[in-house]
C-alpha cells in the first residue's frame, strides 16, 4: 500500500537557482558600470602621465 500524499511546503529558492535566473537588467548595468569604470581608471591615469610630463 502506498500513503496518501502529503502537501509540501513551498521551498526557497536555492542559491544555485537563483544565480541562474539573475536577470537581464542586472548583467547590463553591470557591464556598463565595469567599463564607466575602465574609462574612468584610464582618465585618471592619462591626466597622471600628462602631469608627470
Amino acid at each position: 500500500m502506498t500513503e496518501p500524499l502529503q502537501p509540501t511546503e513551498p521551498r526557497p529558492p536555492s542559491r544555485q537557482n537563483i544565480e541562474d535566473k539573475m536577470p537581464r537588467s542586472i548583467w547590463i548595468r553591470l557591464i556598463i558600470y565595469v567599463a564607466v569604470g575602465h574609462l574612468v581608471a584610464g582618465f585618471i591615469w592619462l591626466l597622471f602621465e600628462v602631469g608627470a610630463k
